[in-house]
């Protein structure tokens, strides 16, 4: 088979999805407006459907395609399964809120939307796969751009026009700062291949300052795409101002996707001496993360924002995992990495479903005062996230803070975990204090549901998996987590 041929095989997934969202933008091009939307979801959720079936196909171990750039293997077809996932759900939880009207009367529903979120699938699962910094950047660019629409798709919103600008000038910079670190690895290194920069790495006598302030630069990019602090600081904002259905996206596969390109980057490229170079960088951003996610979000009010510092708490526990540089801390990371996207996809589902009496959607935590009264089957989902993001037993939360912490515990970086263990019982307060809430206070509001089946089939099996009934899934989590992490350990 000719090479590019072959690759082009190897690649499946990724062919899949550009074919599939070059079609997708022709089909609601060309379709009735009034249907265009519904069809082009969900030919969008089949094409990703396929795209995640082809990676069963994918043959066993570690494949190399379009001359380096491209690498194929467990690690990287575990991330496709969960990124491909979490889009697909946020398209289909997008489908009540694209029928809505906004205040000014006019639809939110464009077909664009779909290929939107398919492009950045595409780029996500480029991510993950990157064997190069090039097609790193690549990859990383492709996921950003159609984000920035996504944030400003309420174009009449002025919250959201603001959510994605500030999303985009951000975003610029922070590219801007990765392809620096880009240019210092590859000058100093002499390559931007991760396996060739490992051995060039190892072969020098002395480590490089150069070398160093290109990690430094690398991880700045890396650490805004992940939300991690000092580069936090567009994550409220966006997510308060950018669409529900939008926050919810950005809340999940992006971030398995920057956590498990920053791994891959990391372990592959700069092993042995070196490592412990960025693992001390890991750690400080891992503690900074846990720290102000959990002490910011007690002030919050909004749901949406709570959600936010949630999320830059959580990165910070992911993170833990990765400090170590062990099998074991991967295996962790990824298994973080799979309980959180399904807790934080189910809070916003909640969120998205739920609306006051006036049909405007519910912002604020003062509105769910009472909700148990209201809405007792979502009120309850809800209380099983909140749970299960504070890490309390025996919902499934717990297990994969404990895996981190182990992890951590066992590579000697006993203060991390200890660190770590503090942060979360400070984040317990304002998860449990949105569960008075619900349950305590007086009722504010006689809050309705948006009645989507949908929604509420995915609230039910999100609620499911994180319930303690989700331990069934902790074996066969455990054993996908460890094949995939070996991976970037090769013997």
């Amino acid at each position: 088979m000719h090479p590019i041929l072959a690759s082009i095989a190897i690649a499946g997934p990724e062919t899949i999805l550009t074919l599939g969202s070059l079609a997708a933008l022709m089909l609601g091009s060309f379709t009735p407006q009034h249907r265009a939307l519904t069809v082009t979801s969900l030919f969008a959720v089949a094409i990703l459907a396929v795209a995640g079936f082809s990676l069963l196909d994918a043959p066993a171990g570690r494949s190399i395609a379009f001359d380096g750039l491209y690498v194929a293997d467990d690690f990287s077809a575990f991330l496709k399964v969960i990124i491909l996932a979490a889009a697909a759900a946020s398209v289909l939880l997008a489908l009540p809120w694209l029928g809505e009207r906004g205040p000014d009367g006019i639809s939110f529903g464009r077909f664009e939307y779909p290929v939107l979120l398919l492009l950045a699938a595409l780029g996500m699962a480029m991510m993950v796969s990157a064997n190069d910094l090039l097609s790193l950047y690549v990859g990383l660019e492709l996921a950003a751009l159609p984000s920035y629409v996504l944030a400003a798709f309420a174009r009449n919103d002025a919250r959201s026009s603001e959510a994605g600008l500030k999303y985009f000038v951000l975003g610029a910079l922070a590219s801007g700062m990765l392809l620096y670190g880009v240019t210092l690895v590859y000058g100093f290194a002499g390559s931007t291949q991760l396996d060739v920069i490992a051995g060039l790495v190892q072969g020098q006598a002395e480590r490089s300052i150069g070398l160093l302030f290109g990690i430094v630069f690398l991880l700045a990019g890396l650490a805004f795409k992940v939300s991690a602090v000092p580069f936090h600081m567009w994550t409220p904002d966006v997510y308060e101002g950018a669409p529900t259905p939008v926050a919810a996206f950005f809340s999940a596969a992006p971030k398995a996707a920057a956590l498990g390109l920053m791994a891959r980057v990391l372990v592959v490229a700069f092993p042995g001496a070196v490592a412990a170079d960025w693992q001390q960088i890991i750690m400080v951003i891992a503690i900074a993360s846990m720290v102000l996610g959990a002490v910011a979000a007690v002030a919050q009010t909004n749901v949406k924002r709570l959600l936010a510092y949630s999320s830059i708490a959580n990165i910070g526990f992911a993170l833990v995992g990765l400090a170590p540089a062990s099998p074991a801390g991967i295996s962790a990371l990824l298994f973080y990495i799979s309980v959180y996207v399904a807790m934080t996809l189910g809070s916003f589902l909640v969120v998205l479903q739920l609306r006051r009496p006036d049909g405007s959607p519910v912002e604020a935590m003062a509105d769910l005062a009472g909700l148990s009264k209201s809405q007792p089957r979502l009120a309850l989902a809800l209380a099983i996230f909140m749970f299960s993001l504070a890490g309390i037993p025996p919902l499934l939360g717990f297990w994969p803070k404990f895996a981190v912490f182990q992890a951590a515990i066992a590579s000697g970086l006993l203060g991390l975990a200890i660190i770590g263990f503090v942060a979360s019982v400070i984040a317990a307060f304002y998860y449990l204090r949105l569960i008075k809430i619900m349950y305590f206070d007086e009722p504010a509001l006689a809050l309705a549901s948006s009645g989507s089946p949908v929604n509420g089939a995915m609230i039910a099996a999100c609620a499911i998996f994180c319930s303690p009934i989700g331990m069934l899934a902790m074996s066969p989590l455990a054993v996908a987590t460890a094949r995939a992490a070996a991976a970037l350990f090769p013997a």
